[in-house]
């Protein structure tokens, strides 16, 4: 046999040998085991409470006009009238008028607090869409075991999971050492500029940084990647930031009985298509790499080859994750032109055509990073980039998963849920924490109950909705949150 052909075989088989032992070595890692709690709840009188919370219409309207502050001020009273053991405990303050923030003092002042927090404010049901939810969006009715309505997982059971657990602990005569604070946003769907940044502001002038800080976020998956069988439990550190600019077209205008070529909304249309045909670039890095680490071990051996091989199969990955929407997100800075306007009539040829488009940032890339890819992908003089003033936002620092706030979420998941895979995630949407992170050492974004894939359309969709069994495991972990968050 030839030398080189010798040669080639030998490389052949060393490669196919490295790759079967690092794929054979990417397993899950044995981690201590934690021993599963009971924790004692009624799960009917908590769906009876978020069921109740459901039918206040606290709608975070576009236009602040619209909104009904009443039921906001009913929401209020509402907490304080069900919870009446909670409000002796602890001290409420009133931000941006409707914001609730608990206090419970803990018995070592010299330790720092902690914040949990969730937001009662729901976006709108499209007008004409009631009909489409199969039990009306603001009953809060609860059949077979289910409890149907807008907030009933964005985001009211948060804020009765944790009232119910604070409730717990203090009928149990549990003294926290560690302070925690309780904030229940009223404009989280509005950007929070009122209620958590008000909370922000007023503990940054008391002098009060947090430990660390838990917001909405993330889930228990379920079904997220076919083959894994575990739930996949992604504790967000960080999320990523947005920037807005108008793409701006302009020609001659005139009668659209004599169009040019191109006409303004043409020039305005090869302009967006080549941002959506020219992404920013994305890698498996970092913390997206981390995500992927964690719950490819889980596979078949077959699928693990390429996630415990990225040394040869990083571009096939990257390929395939960014063909599907998720995926895509966790890898780069994501492009979505949402808003068009052209002309006023017609048969009127615009003048200005213009675009909207919309860019959440990946922690890798800048604003600035953003405008700069814009103007270079688009290279045409006939275009005017126009960033959105004040609409930048950058994407927030990442909290540290070696830290002790982020082992007391995880712990508690384990406790309550068993054989889960933990891993710090991303988050693509924004929170709260926007605001809370600049008062806090580390921001977590995690809410403790299972979602499918079937439940992601509840999500400012149709037929939002929990199952009491999920919501009464989403208690036991907040009770479990607190007692570990608090007890050092």
């Amino acid at each position: 046999m030839h030398k080189a052909t010798i040669s080639l075989l030998g490389v052949i088989f060393l490669l196919a040998a490295v790759t079967v032992t690092r794929t054979y070595l990417h397993r899950p890692d044995l981690a201590e085991d934690v021993p599963r709690v009971t924790i004692a709840v009624d799960p009917n009188v908590i769906a009876e409470h978020l069921s109740a919370a459901i039918q206040f219409r606290t709608v975070s309207h576009q236009s602040t006009e619209a909104i009904d502050w009443d039921q906001f001020e009913a929401f209020v009273a509402w907490v304080q009238n069900t919870y009446p053991e909670l409000n002796d405990a602890m001290e409420l303050t009133l931000l941006g008028n409707h914001t609730m923030l608990y206090r419970w003092r803990g018995t070592n002042a010299a330790l720092q607090p902690i914040l949990l927090t969730a937001h009662y404010d729901v976006v709108p049901v499209i007008p004409g869409t009631e009909d489409r939810w199969r039990y009306p969006p603001f009953s809060g009715m609860t059949v077979d075991g289910v409890i149907w309505g807008r907030g009933a997982l964005d985001d009211k059971s948060a804020v009765v999971a944790q009232l119910e657990a604070a409730t717990v602990l203090i009928q149990s005569g549990y003294e926290p050492k560690r302070t925690v604070y309780f904030s229940f946003g009223h404009d989280e769907e509005l950007g929070g500029h009122r209620g958590a940044r008000n909370v922000a502001d007023y503990l940054e002038h008391q002098g009060t940084q947090l430990a660390w800080s838990l917001d909405e976020g993330s889930f228990l998956y379920d079904d997220l990647l076919p083959g894994v069988d575990p739930l996949i439990a992604a504790i967000n550190v960080a999320e990523k930031g947005s920037v807005t600019v108008d793409i701006v077209a302009r020609s001659a205008g005139g009668h659209s009985s004599m169009p040019p070529y191109p006409t303004t909304v043409g020039i305005l249309a090869e302009a967006i298509t080549r941002l959506e045909a020219n992404p920013m670039p994305g890698e498996l890095s970092g913390l997206s790499a981390r995500i992927f680490d964690a719950t490819s071990r889980y596979l078949p051996f077959g699928r693990r080859i390429p996630f415990a091989n990225l040394w040869l199969f990083s571009g096939v990955i990257e390929d395939r994750l960014s063909a599907v929407d998720f995926g895509n997100a966790l890898l780069r800075t994501t492009t979505a032109p949402t808003m068009l306007s052209a002309s006023v009539k017609v048969n009127v040829l615009p003048i200005e055509a213009v675009a909207t488009v919309n860019f959440r940032l990946h922690p890798r890339d800048s604003p600035e990073d953003v405008i700069d890819h814009v103007k270079s992908v688009i290279a045409d003089n006939r275009i005017e980039v126009r960033p959105h003033p004040g609409a930048a936002r950058p994407a927030s620092t990442v909290s540290d998963w070696h830290s002790q706030g982020y082992s007391v979420i995880e712990r508690a998941i384990l406790e309550v849920y068993g054989r889960v895979i933990v891993t710090p995630g991303l988050m693509i949407a924004a929170s709260d924490s926007r605001h809370y992170g600049k008062v806090a050492d580390n921001a977590f974004r995690f809410n403790p109950m299972i979602v499918s894939q079937k439940d992601l359309t509840g999500f400012h969709g149709t037929d939002e909705s929990i199952s009491v069994a999920n919501l009464a495991q989403g208690t036991r972990t907040y009770v479990q949150i607190l007692r570990h968050g608090t007890s050092e």
